[in-house]
């Protein structure tokens, strides 16, 4: 297999498939999915890669790309390294603020933005920021700002290149493209604290291209993948560089909120997504078969049960399953598992692979059950994405799949930390010295944050080291189990355990309310207000009862013991979720203080 530097690969695959499909998007202005061959894929870059030549970017300069997924976003980056620059990409998400720090830390003077919204926080930023020079706009249906006379359109930045020049330039700096060069600058959404900015070179990405093929042969040419996750996060960056390598058509999906609806349209064979996708997924199914007569519900149950013996307990173990199973099998296959699948829009799904979060196993369980075959893994932005994901045969429930070839994990024996070294790793976070002499083993491993444990060259992870809570009574306690343990009920939308010094652990919990409301009317109850109803002590009485049946195997130390239920989300504009989802701990025990403490009143 060759590995073609970044400079290069759009290129040399546009020599290879031509007017195949590479990218599919939906069209503003029509609405309706748009193909782009990868010879004009090809071209696209290539005049992006020109424009940034003449517009007098340098190699190894930083530029910004702050927008949702857009085909835009992939002209820019591959442009970028044509020219040996550096793409810095930020969440449509970020507030000014906090892309303010980071064209300030990393020195950008270019950003392209993607709609109204990434637009004017990139102008109030501009505004007061000398770094920022200049801004693009992928969209051009965005309104400028009366005093911005600085911003260009994407499509009048692509004539800026048309020059002999440009592509003299251009066609210079591609073959003086080394893999040594800079290739992103991935800003962690730490939990606490300014992010820190994650070098990745170009060989740390061909390096993950090599060891994903020497593990997925199944992938080819004649896959669909679903670009759902932000361009921004390691997991989808990562996976779609992957794909087109592997001459995959990539589909993008520019709103997270219509999922529901483009996963029905493209029917991708292939999507990378976190957890919290599958959980939304696994409470819906469950909630529909609650919903049935109890005779539909034991056929339901039946066909989970029977897919759980044949996928767990026969095929994933390599033993031929018996004539009578295989049968059931295959006839719940083709019926109930079909019907399941096709309403989501995975009825051609090949595998899915899942990272970003820890992953309830009987979620796991329920999904390999019903023909979903997720890939469930482990990695992080400081490794190019993947450490370990399951085999393809013979994975563990309850782990985080074998070691990636290439790559060397050990557990460090004082804390069990997670300890990771290979050709993935990152060098260390941007202008950061500091960061770096404490990421790093003398012998040269990164140290993840991640506790964890080795078996049988399964690799296992338990928690974030610095999530651990310590009650009061000496006893470690991890949040994010129980939250996955717990947060899979339909009831329940969003939860955050506390425990730290603590005498025992208590939660707080979001309630999905499409599904408490529908209770509340089956049961005939009326509240004034969703405030009323989550006060209500029948309502409470009922999710504790929930919470005890999803605890039932925890140990008595680590069983939620009061709950306060909440009418407002956690969201990332209140600062209690960063960009990749996760709980920021400190913002939420600051914020429900009150809450928190009323809890442990006596």
């Amino acid at each position: 297999m060759v590995y073609y530097h970044f400079a290069e690969l759009i290129h040399r695959q546009a020599e290879k498939y031509g007017v195949r499909t590479a990218l599919k998007y939906v069209d503003p202005t029509s609405g309706k999915w748009t193909k782009v061959s990868w010879r004009d894929f090809s071209n696209k870059v290539m005049l992006t890669a020109k424009a940034i030549a003449e517009f007098g970017i340098e190699p190894h300069e930083n530029i910004g790309v702050y927008s949702q997924n857009m085909p835009q976003c992939l002209y820019t980056d591959f442009g970028a390294y044509a020219n040996r620059v550096v793409s810095v990409p930020m969440y449509a998400t970020n507030s000014p603020e906090q892309i303010e720090y980071i064209i300030n830390d990393a020195e950008i003077h270019t950003l392209f933005v993607g709609e109204q919204l990434q637009y004017n926080n990139a102008f109030k930023v501009q505004k007061k920021c000398d770094m920022l020079k200049r801004i693009v706009i992928f969209d051009p249906k965005v309104k400028l700002n009366p005093e911005d006379k600085t911003s260009i359109f994407f499509e009048d930045f692509l004539r800026l290149g048309d020059c002999a020049n440009a592509e003299s330039i251009v066609n210079i700096r591609i073959k003086e493209a080394s893999v040594d060069d800079l290739a992103t600058i991935i800003y962690t959404s730490g939990t606490t604290g300014n992010s820190k900015g994650v070098m990745l070179y170009h060989y740390n990405y061909l390096e993950a291209m090599r060891i994903h093929d020497i593990r997925l042969t199944m992938v080819s040419d004649k896959d669909l993948s679903m670009c759902f996750l932000p361009l921004t996060h390691i997991f989808e960056k990562a996976w779609v560089c992957y794909c087109l390598h592997k001459g995959v058509t990539v589909a993008i999906n520019q709103d997270p909120k219509r999922i529901a609806e483009t996963l029905p349209q493209v029917r991708p064979t292939l999507m990378c997504n976190v957890p919290r996708f599958w959980e939304k997924v696994y409470a819906g199914v469950h909630d529909k078969i609650h919903s049935f007569p109890r005779c539909m519900q034991k056929m339901f149950m039946n066909a989970i049960e029977t897919g759980r013996l044949y996928n767990l307990e026969y095929k994933n173990k390599g033993i031929d399953p018996p004539r009578a199973l295989k049968s059931k099998f295959l006839f719940y296959d083709k019926t109930i598992f079909m019907m399941l699948k096709k309403a989501i829009g995975l009825d051609r799904g090949r595998f899915f692979p899942v990272a970003g979060a820890p992953l309830a196993d009987h979620i796991n369980v329920f999904l390999q059950s019903v023909n979903i075959p997720i890939i469930y893994g482990y990695g992080l932005s400081e490794t190019t994405a993947t450490v370990s994901f399951y085999p393809s045969e013979g994975f563990v429930i309850g782990s985080i799949g074998t070691i990636m070839p290439g790559l060397e994990v050990k557990i460090d024996p004082s804390n069990n930390e997670i300890l990771v070294k290979g050709k993935t790793v990152t060098k260390g976070y941007y202008k950061r010295p500091d960061e770096n002499e404490k990421s790093f083993t003398e012998d040269g491993f990164f140290r993840t944050g991640d506790a964890g444990r080795i078996e049988d060259g399964v690799l296992y992870f338990t928690e974030r080291i610095k999530d651990l809570y310590k009650t009061s009574n000496g006893k470690y306690i991890a949040p994010q189990a129980i939250e996955g343990l717990v947060g899979s009920d339909r009831y329940i939308e969003q939860i955050a355990v506390i425990a730290d010094q603590r005498k025992f652990v208590s939660a707080l919990i979001v309630p999905n309310f499409q599904v408490l409301e529908e209770y509340v009317e089956r049961k005939g109850l009326s509240f004034d207000s969703r405030e009323e109803m989550v006060s209500n002590p029948d309502i409470i009485r009922m999710f504790e009862a929930r919470i005890e049946v999803c605890q039932k195997n925890l140990a008595p130390f680590e069983k939620i013991k009061r709950i306060t239920l909440l009418v407002e989300p956690f969201t990332m504009e209140g600062k209690e979720l960063t960009d990749t989802l996760k709980l920021r701990r400190r913002v939420i025990t600051e914020k429900y203080a009150e809450q928190i403490e009323a809890m442990y009143k006596e």
